[in-house]
């Protein structure tokens, strides 16, 4: 399951994320989403748990937990939706 891990501290590391996460269960990846231009976090991310049950059990654990000083939102990701064409600039 693609699990969404919202309001992190901008310092958390993908490996801080994992180990919350792992408590839980296997965790396959840890991706914490960065800004192009300043390379800082977006303070967002996602953790994939393979086992559907462990994963429910990590999101009902770990919703509004404190991480790191801030209370983090954890809820199942939903799939990116298609993205419109982008008109040309002129």
């Amino acid at each position: 399951m693609n699990i969404y891990v919202g309001n992190l501290p901008y310092s958390l590391t993908e490996d801080e994320l994992r180990a919350a996460f792992s408590q839980f269960g296997e965790v396959s990846s840890v991706n914490i989403i960065m800004d192009k231009m300043s390379g800082q976090s977006k303070g967002f991310g996602f953790v994939e748990m393979p086992d559907n049950s462990e994963a429910d059990e990590a999101i009902k654990a770990l919703n509004e937990s404190a991480l790191n000083g801030r209370n983090i939102k954890v809820n199942q990701a939903r799939p990116r939706g298609e993205r419109s064409p982008r008109r040309p600039r002129y």
